[in-house]
């Protein structure tokens, strides 16, 4: 079955996203900004935001629990556009060139509703999909395969038709899992080489 059809994750593939780009500049030394992102400002209660929680709760939720931490804890929110520096050129670019040649072209990310309207305003090209599946409004975050049939049931979507493109291996497994073929993203070459290869522009 051809490949008609491209899915991208957004995070770490379209724009560039770390805290340590902010908390860099917060902390003195690395080893203290770790501590604080494994035990304070964690993956796992960020997840919960890319989940639908909304960001006064969660800040909230942290400052109860840290309160020496205030200040750091807010700059996660207050600050968040410090740790997006921009987009991935190379595949901006590749995203231009599918829009450009009419190529289908959805995404499928996890991020809170909040900061994925946020990032909109700042990247243009992020409005530009047929469609995006924001995990902050389905309540559903990858891998959960749910979250894979939300796109292809909503765009009635064959799933073998699509690529999807996602930074993690985890959530590349998962689309597999649904019948998607996926890529690793590791750098906009390669992605372009694959594209090339299925016939697409890149």
């Amino acid at each position: 079955m051809s490949i008609d059809t491209v899915v991208f994750d957004v995070g770490n593939v379209l724009i560039r996203w770390d805290p340590r780009f902010l908390y860099r500049k917060l902390f003195a030394e690395e080893a203290a900004m770790e501590r604080f992102l494994a035990e304070v400002c964690t993956d796992g209660w960020n997840l919960e935001q890319d989940r639908g929680r909304l960001w006064a709760e969660a800040v909230a939720e942290r400052v109860a629990l840290f309160p020496q931490h205030e200040p750091l804890i807010r700059a996660y929110s207050e600050r968040w556009h410090e740790m997006v520096p921009g987009e991935i050129e190379g595949t901006a670019a590749i995203l231009r060139n599918l829009l450009a040649a009419g190529v289908p072209t959805y995404a499928i990310t996890n991020f809170s509703t909040e900061k994925f309207a946020e990032a909109q305003a700042r990247f243009p090209f992020l409005r530009d999909f047929r469609d995006v599946v924001v995990s902050g409004l389905e309540g559903l975050v990858k891998p959960d395969p749910a979250i894979y049939r939300v796109l292809l049931e909503r765009n009635g979507l064959v799933a073998g038709r699509c690529l999807f493109i996602d930074d993690s291996e985890k959530n590349v497994r998962a689309a597999e899992t649904v019948g998607m073929r996926a890529h690793h993203f590791r750098d906009a070459a390669t992605l372009a080489e694959e594209l090339r290869e299925l016939g697409l522009p890149a």
